[in-house]
């Protein structure tokens, strides 16, 4: 416990500090210092706020439990300090908590957009349909968070679903909200071409990626082969007769990214290199990860691509996260992009596996 209190008074002398050099004249001319240390410094107001009703409320038990040790108070005031302790201690206990979440590491990329990658796996044109529905699924939540749906790329199937899907999401804390889809989900269901009402498994995979910053990972012209072609599918006329598709290629690592949705090749080349500039990182981090043999983000499951992660079974109405052991029986309201429930159970078992560390 103290050595919380230790760094939270530390943050708390860093924030004054902070708070005296925005107001410096020298460092207000300098723009790109002003907006830096503006960051940092409303970065640490909210665990700095916290901080100081803790320390209220500390006072506060300090104050009360000495008057309950005090001989000469009366009857009546300590019978009103036993009921301000009890609402003391159940304060400090909550504020103790808040504080506990607020000093656990920030993943970098947690505020950052996202590029979604939905590819369907076994299971032929069923699995194709499935990519579909998680991609709407995914777009609808993107909706209701009031964030920004960008389609990149696709390759559509002949049954109304797609062999894969590439969109981003833009919007502040997309992907502090997104990670944890990474992985395959599941879906068990009677297919429409069904005719024995047998209930069929299919797959589809799901990739969340952070989008990546120039000056985080930056690719060399030399480094890629910009390919460009006529677009295919829906899209407009001057998509389908123009090369206005672009696919670049990384040549030391054989990734590749495509786009074909807008009708400027230009346009369409900036969106296929943040999608290999994030594809790269990815593979970068991945590695990293790899190397690491107990990493906890591993075991929760925000990164591994081949495991198993939800089921989403349509006979009983019911989603299933595996790693959580989570069961929601609106599937209806989920495929409609009512996911929040599931994410926010995700990102709180993901924070009590941090806490665990921590102690």
């Amino acid at each position: 416990m103290k050595t919380m209190l230790d760094k939270l008074s530390f943050l708390e002398d860093k924030y004054e500090d902070l708070g005296k050099k925005l107001s410096d004249p020298e460092v207000i001319n300098q723009q790109d210092l002003w907006r830096k240390l503006i960051k940092e410094h409303a970065e640490l107001e909210e665990v700095v706020m916290v901080y100081r009703d803790y320390q209220e409320a500390l006072r506060g038990l300090e104050d009360t439990r000495a008057i309950l040790y005090d001989k000469s108070s009366d009857d009546e005031l300590k019978e009103m300090a036993r009921e301000e302790l009890e609402e003391l201690e159940e304060k400090e206990e909550t504020l103790r908590e808040q504080l506990r979440l607020l000093l656990l590491p920030k993943d970098p990329n947690d505020d950052k957009n996202v590029i979604v990658e939905i590819r369907a796996g076994t299971g032929g044109d069923e699995a194709a349909i499935f990519a579909a529905d998680l991609f709407r699924m995914y777009s609808r939540f993107a909706e209701n968070q009031g964030w920004k749906t960008e389609m990149v790329s696709t390759s559509e199937s002949g049954v109304g679903g797609y062999k894969e899907v590439v969109f981003m999401i833009k919007g502040k804390g997309a992907y502090s909200m997104m990670k944890f889809e990474s992985g395959t989900h599941r879906v068990q269901r009677i297919p429409a071409t069904e005719s024995s009402g047998r209930i069929h498994t299919s797959a589809a995979t799901v990739a969340v990626l952070p989008e990546v910053d120039d000056v985080e990972f930056e690719i060399s012209p030399n480094d890629v082969r910009i390919d460009v072609f006529r677009a295919s599918g829906h899209g407009g006329q001057s998509v389908n007769t123009t090369d206005s598709a672009v696919r670049v290629t990384h040549l030391e690592t054989g990734i590749t990214a495509s786009c074909q949705d807008g009708k400027s090749q230009l346009k369409n080349k900036d969106k296929a290199m943040k999608i290999l500039k994030a594809r790269l990182y990815d593979k970068m981090v991945q590695e990293q990860e790899r190397s690491i043999a107990e990493n906890r983000r591993n075991q929760v499951g925000s990164g591994d691509r081949s495991e198993r992660i939800r089921t989403y079974n349509y006979p009983q109405g019911r989603v299933t996260d595996h790693r959580i052991n989570m069961t929601v029986y609106q599937l209806d309201s989920f495929m409609q992009g009512d996911i929040a429930q599931m994410i926010h159970a995700l990102i709180t078992e993901d924070q009590a596996e941090q806490m665990k560390e921590m102690a």
